[in-house]
Formats: C-alpha cells, sequence, structure tokens
C-alpha cells in the first residue's frame, strides 16, 4: 500500500495545555504531493498559528471531529499521548504515530494492544534528538526563572544580576539534547551554569564550547548533595531508568537548598527527585520544603509555533516512509522508526515497557519478517532490558523457545 491508496490523518492535540500540532500547512503539502490523502481536525493547528484555511489551501480535506479523523484514515498523526476518550476510537490496523511513553502509561499500552493497531512511539525515533527536546530545555530553563520571581514564591533573583547584586547560580543535570539547551539559554541570558553529567567526554565538550564559562562535574548524590546548598535553580534533564532503586535528589537534599530556590524537572520521571509531581500549564508550580517546583509535562506546547514547525519538520521523513513504503519496509531503512515502533496487532513489540511492566515482547524486526534483512542501524532507545519474549518468538529473539 503506498501514497495513493492511505489517507493520512492530523489530530487536534487535547492534553491540558499543548498547543503543538505534528504536521504544519508545509508538511500537508509534501504529503498531498506524494500522493497521499491529507485529513486534518478543525482546529488542529490554531494555538500553533496555522488556520484552517492553511490546511485546505495545502490540500488536506478539514474534519470537525477526532471522531472522523480516526473512522477515515489509515495513518492518524499527533503530537502527545492517547486520551483515554480516544481508545474506543482506534481501529485494527490502523498506524498510529504519536509520543505515547508507553512503559510509564501501562493503561494507553493495554488500550494499544486490545484494539491491535499498529503503533510508533515518536520519542523513541530521532536520530539527531527531539526538537521537542530543544524546546523542552530552553523553554524550561526559561520558566524556571519566570518560577524564582517573588510572586511565584521564589527568592526574587535576577538571572543576570544587578549591579551589586549576583546573578543566579544555575545548576544543569544532564547534558544530551535537553541539558544543551538548557545550559545554552542560561548562559546566554547570564546565569552562573554549573552542570553535571556522567560522561567525562561530554563536559569536556562543554568546557570547550563554552571557553571554559561553565563549570563541570561528574553527576552522582555525593556531588549534588555538596553543591545543592549553594544554587538557585536546578534543571533536571536526566532521563531516567524507571526501575531505578534510589532517589538522585531526595527529599532531604531538596530541604538542603535555600528558601526561594527553584527546582525545574523537565524530564518528569519519577524516581530522579523525591519532591516531584506532575503539573500543567494551568498550575504549573508548587512549593515543597520551600523550594520552588516547575515540573509541566509538556513544556514545549508554551512555545508551540517554533516547537511545531521543528517537530513536523523532524518527523515528516518517517510519516513520508510509513505512507511510501508501508511499515515493514519503512523500518527496513531506518533503524530509528523501527526501535519506536511499539505495539503491531495485539504483540508488544517496545523493549522498555517490557522491562519496567513485566509483559511480555518480541522484536520488531522477528515479528515484521525482516530480521533477514540488510538493516538500517540505530543504537536502543533506553538501558532497559528484557528477555522476557513472547513463547512462540523466543528463539528468533534469542531466548530459550
Amino acid at each position: 500500500m503506498g501514497c495513493d491508496d492511505m489517507k493520512f490523518g492530523v489530530l487536534k492535540d487535547i492534553k491540558n495545555g499543548e498547543y503543538r500540532v505534528i504536521a504544519t500547512p508545509c508538511e500537508v503539502s509534501t504529503l498531498v504531493g506524494d500522493g497521499a490523502e491529507v485529513f486534518v481536525q478543525r482546529g488542529a493547528g490554531a494555538g500553533a498559528g496555522f488556520d484552517d484555511g492553511a490546511y485546505a489551501a495545502a490540500g488536506a480535506v478539514i474534519l470537525d471531529t477526532a471522531a472522523e479523523i480516526y473512522a477515515a484514515c489509515d495513518v492518524v498523526a499527533k503530537v502527545k499521548e492517547i486520551e483515554p476518550c480516544e481508545y474506543e476510537l482506534l481501529r485494527e490496523g490502523q498506524i498510529i504515530f504519536t509520543c505515547i511513553h508507553p512503559a510509564a502509561h501501562p493503561q494507553e499500552l493495554d488500550a494499544l494492544l486490545e484494539k491491535k493497531v499498529i503503533a510508533f512511539t515518536a520519542e523513541d525515533t530521532h536520530r539527531h534528538g527531539s526538537p521537542n527536546c530543544e524546546a523542552a530545555g530552553k523553554a524550561g530553563a526559561f520558566m524556571g526563572l519566570y518560577a524564582m520571581m517573588s510572586f511565584n514564591g521564589g527568592c526574587g533573583k535576577f538571572v543576570s544580576g544587578l549591579g551589586a547584586a549576583p546573578n543566579v547560580k544555575a545548576m544543569v543535570l544532564g547534558c544530551g539534547t535537553v541539558g544543551k539547551a538548557a545550559i545554552d539559554t542560561l548562559h546566554r541570558m547570564g546565569a552562573w551554569v554549573t552542570v553535571g553529567a556522567t560522561n567525562i567526554g561530554h563536559l569536556r565538550e562543554i568546557t570547550a564550547q563554552y571557553h571554559g564559562e561553565v563549570s563541570t562535574f561528574i553527576s552522582n548524590r555525593y556531588n549534588i548533595g555538596r553543591l545543592l546548598p549553594e544554587v538557585d535553580m536546578v534543571v533536571n534533564c536526566v532521563r531516567w531508568p524507571k526501575d531505578a532503586g534510589e532517589f538522585l535528589i531526595d527529599r532531604e537534599m531538596v530541604r538542603s537548598m535555600h528558601r526561594g530556590a527553584v527546582i525545574v524537572d523537565i524530564s518528569n520521571d519519577y524516581g530522579v527527585i523525591e519532591t516531584f509531581r506532575e503539573t500543567t500549564h494551568d498550575d504549573p508550580i508548587y512549593l515543597e520544603e520551600g523550594v520552588v517546583h516547575y515540573c509541566v509535562s509538556n513544556i514545549p506546547g508554551a512555545i508551540a509555533g517554533s516547537a511545531s514547525v521543528a517537530y513536523a519538520a523532524s518527523v515528516l521523513p518517517h510519516l513520508r516512509s510509513i505512507l511510501k513504503n508501508g511499515v515493514a519496509e519503512a523500518c527496513v531503512r531506518d533503524g530509528y522508526l523501527r526501535r519506536g515502533l511499539t505495539a503491531y496487532r495485539g504483540y508488544l513489540t517496545h523493549e522498555e515497557s517490557s522491562a519496567i511492566q513485566g509483559r511480555p515482547w518480541v522484536r520488531p524486526e522477528v515479528l515484521l519478517g525482516i530480521a533477514d534483512r540488510a538493516l538500517d542501524g540505530a543504537p536502543r532507545a533506553t538501558r532497559s532490558r528484557s528477555e522476557n519474549y513472547y513463547a512462540e518468538f523466543a528463539a528468533a529473539c534469542g531466548g530459550e523457545a
């Protein structure tokens, strides 16, 4: 089945405070040019600055509801998770492309498996790091500085200081795509930045990039605990193993921070910071142990215009390949897309979800029947490992039959 046969649908995201859209009129125009029929839910791009008229001019058909999109389209895409109100709209064999975060959302995964859809978790498909991660790092750092304002319960320090008043001291944990974006924003705005990571090579790169103006340290509980009383803001950008045995920053360590200091938890992984709880754009800030916490799970939604343009451009090659080549061939050609395959017609194909939730799984290349092909390579998405294979696929996956 190629573009001439496939109908592609752009859903309006409905998560609280989410304004991004998975495809702008630019991407719609490209897909239409490829021969696909494209349907866009009314208002899908409004929050990011793209009106229905622009989509129609690009060749899309505008449908009023999500139910109509799900009913009409072979491939359905949006930015964030499938919400419970959408579960009954899923159809067997339908291809879903969105940020599923399956290991952390067992009920959502249950629905995908029960409905026997073909689902890709978009966050695992990025070869060069997700633009959403860059957006989260930059906007998260900015929001942390806003949270530090006195009317939010913060200590009221200004990022670049004033005459006789020193700059903000910021600690960034992690220097992947999210961390680097946060570092860049804070440094440009005048904060004194210290970066913690576990890879000394990455820390050397940061030191060189900023000509020694950014300090670095090996990230562990001892070093973080020693530095916390001196910093004004912590920005957590660490992707934490969901089965980790202890907090990186526990409650006692949070208590050691000065009153009005700020914690921005961009990663939103339970288990990193003991005082973390997820918040929304409607109510983003809370105080715990005298420290202001900003823990919004979809920070890039606050800069939906820029984030949508960058993100839509990054996922377009995946969408074009799925529409043109079909799922199996698209997964042969791109290992990052293959590792993002999460559910396939009732079978779990996502290793991290198997490891965290104790479910059996099957390697995507085995289930798709492409294991003997010359496959494009990709590193595993996480450190989580599972040999809990479906019995009928155990031997083919390298386990015991």
